[in-house]
């Protein structure tokens, strides 16, 4: 299979234009090794340790293990307590670059500038991209209206194309894509390669339960449902029994309690808590309360297989994808 040549291959020296995303909970070491070694490049959350101390192991085994670039997921809002502290760790162990979420960079970017590290940001629009890209940006991650976890409200269609032409720094597209002709659409409108998750939480190396990557083999594009349920963000999750049970909208207390300035921080961070525990129950253990957070990419999983595997068919069905767009 031939290379794919764009700014985020140059910019991060690898094969293809392929982010594995952070993914909170499913992300684990196996996973960026596996990506590192299959030409394309992986993040963890941050978040997905306990520990400063266990963090700093998982960066070091990948580091050690691999030659590829890896990179780490930041939220940086005030509901993450620890972003300093996992800031500092990635810039001492030189991490190769840092995609930041749910709030202003303008602090990981001075601290990585100098370094050498670089900083991709989530974006849902232009004013926001605008913004990160005088902070010094390197790149924006386009997250679209078919992203899985923490989507947008735009169409890649419309997103993409905006972006590249309001902003000069590289358009990564986030969201749209479980096959290699939608890996093609998203090159064509002008991104220079693509985050996706939802298709390789089925993997052999994902640490997730069975119950969990089996849903996303059963179920498709039409079950997925967007709850605020989690996290006070929309967030996108499949639509079990329990989802459907416990509904997708935060009750009128929880909205109440939202709307006051002085409890608001404290709502959200609480809300925050609660459902990344319901989460992480559900992603490691057989439980009725299941809520598994997918996009609506799972529609392209029709089976358990290793990250090289879904690398290979990607990269495949873009060729193919290609072949036909020129004859």
């Amino acid at each position: 299979m031939q290379e794919i040549k764009t700014t985020l291959t140059e910019m991060l020296g690898i094969k293809y234009p392929i982010i594995m995303a952070p993914m909170f909970l499913v992300s684990n070491e196996a996973m960026l090794k596996a990506a590192a070694r299959n030409g394309i490049t992986g993040a963890v959350p941050a978040l997905n340790y306990r520990t400063d101390e266990a963090f700093r192991a998982a960066i070091k085994d990948i580091k050690d293990s691999v030659d590829g670039p890896m990179g780490v997921n930041l939220i940086v809002n005030k509901s993450n307590v620890r972003m300093e502290e996992q800031l500092k760790t990635c810039v001492e162990l030189k991490v190769d670059y840092i995609i930041t979420s749910l709030g202003s960079p303008r602090k990981v970017i001075e601290a990585c500038k100098p370094h050498g590290i670089k900083v991709f940001c989530d974006v849902v629009d232009i004013t926001y991209a605008k913004k990160v890209e005088e902070l010094g940006a390197d790149a924006v991650i386009a997250v679209n209206k078919e992203a899985g976890g923490h989507a947008g409200p735009t169409p890649a269609h419309e997103l993409i194309p905006e972006l590249v032409k309001a902003c000069t720094i590289p358009v990564i597209s986030a969201g749209g894509v479980g096959n290699g002709a939608q890996l093609r659409e998203k090159l064509d409108l002008g991104a220079c390669g693509i985050s996706m998750g939802s298709p390789f939480i089925a993997t052999f190396e994902s640490a997730v339960s069975e119950e969990y990557k089996q849903a996303c083999v059963q179920y498709g594009a039409e079950d997925i449902v967007m709850t605020t349920k989690l996290s006070g963000t929309p967030c996108t999750v499949i639509k079990t029994p329990y989802v459907e049970k416990i509904g997708t909208q935060q009750n009128f207390m929880e909205r109440l309690l939202n709307k006051n300035k002085k409890l608001k921080k404290f709502v959200k961070m609480l809300t925050f808590y609660k459902g990344m525990k319901l989460l992480e129950k559900a992603a490691f253990s057989s439980t009725y309360k299941s809520v598994w957070c997918a996009g609506p990419s799972i529609e392209y999983v029709n089976e358990i297989r290793s990250v090289e595997d879904v690398v290979k068919r990607l990269i495949q069905e873009y060729e193919e994808a290609t072949a036909t767009k020129s004859v």
